[in-house]
């Protein structure tokens, strides 16, 4: 049967949320700190589930105000919707869905909105009215369920290069093209090779706000967890392999193709990689999301909530557009006048 984890401070009976700032459990009532590594587990209180449960939704009561709580079967952590109290669904969190490491949030929901603002600016092509009619429609931590992957990628790549020579021989002008066939060959290692392991966020948000830096990971705890949204994964590491193994081999082509040295054209002619993954692991990554709504349409960014990496699409104002366009198109013509008269004055 599943079941709830709540975080009660010991001090006052306050729910407990875990603080980006100070990386400690922190009481908004009675500003009371606690570590979240050591913890003691015995102060939270676990309850059993709700009233009923199917396939796809499991509804739990929260021991606060003994509300309801609505979630899917995927879910790891969420809050109530009456009372904010923070819960953790502890049997989506142990077993084989248990984290090996998490990397706590560093940045708090505050810092996301500034990071928001900061991403409007400097954008030509943004309609005038985005920023003050678009509304934050939810701004929601997650931890992201990610595989991580490692092993050696075994390669040997041929490249077809050239290199150009222009000189002057009186009013002649001469080229000299000369062709290379280039090999490399060798192993690399990889480590932490992330694959996003939820099939309810975009890959492109995902991938675009990494990378992150494991260094600052924490032997996992449901701790981390308090005071945000968490689920486990629903794509297994066999499902994530072959697209782990794609970016090992994309890695590796691009780190062979640097070795070239310099030439005015290098293209890869042919390659063979061989990738042997070794090891996986199953870790949390901190994101933070949010969804604009504008013009009756929902924009979705996301934030890495450990270094700040801000992502997103904006909508552009197509009068704008045309308007930079045009600019561009008549100076480009204004400026091909000016020198074909000139010209035309030096003969």
């Amino acid at each position: 049967m599943s079941e709830l984890k709540d975080f009660k401070c010991p001090n006052c009976g306050g729910r407990l949320e875990f603080d980006a700032k100070t990386q400690k459990l922190k009481c908004p009532y009675c500003d009371g700190t606690f570590d979240a590594e050591i913890f003691d587990e015995d102060s939270h209180c676990t309850v059993s589930t709700g009233s009923w449960e199917d396939e796809d939704i499991i509804v739990y009561t929260c021991r606060s105000c003994g509300g309801s709580i609505m979630a899917d079967k995927d879910t790891a952590a969420s809050s109530c919707p009456y009372c904010g109290n923070p819960v953790v669904m502890t049997s989506n969190v142990s077993g084989i869905y248990k984290p090996k490491k998490v990397i706590p949030f560093k940045l708090d929901k505050k810092q996301a909105k500034e990071k928001y603002r900061e991403f409007l600016k400097g954008k030509p092509l943004l309609p005038d009215q985005f920023k003050s009619e678009a509304t934050i429609d939810e701004l929601k931590g997650i931890y992201v369920p990610y595989w991580l992957f490692g092993g050696k990628a075994n390669a040997r790549m041929w490249f077809d290069a050239t290199r150009v020579r222009h000189w002057n021989e009186g009013d002649t002008l001469c080229t000299e093209t000369s062709y290379y066939k280039l090999f490399r060959s060798g192993s690399v290692r990889f480590a932490d090779v992330p694959v996003d392991a939820s099939s309810k966020i975009d890959d492109v948000l995902t991938e675009s706000i990494e990378p992150f830096d494991l260094s600052d990971g924490k032997e996992y705890t449901d701790n981390y967890l308090a005071g945000y949204f968490a689920d486990k994964y629903d794509i297994t590491a066999e499902e994530s392999r072959q697209k782990a193994t794609s970016r090992i081999a994309n890695s590796t082509s691009a780190l062979f193709a640097s070795t070239t040295g310099a030439y005015d054209s290098c293209v890869p002619s042919s390659s063979s990689i061989s990738i042997n993954q070794a090891s996986q692991d199953y870790v949390m990554y901190p994101v933070w999301l949010l969804n604009v709504r504008y013009n009756d349409k929902m924009y979705t960014f996301a934030m890495n909530g450990q270094t700040g990496k801000f992502v997103g699409e904006l909508p552009t104002d197509k009068g704008k557009l045309i308007r930079i366009a045009a600019s561009v198109f008549f100076g480009v013509t204004a400026a091909a006048s000016i020198i074909q008269y000139l010209l035309m004055m030096v003969r």
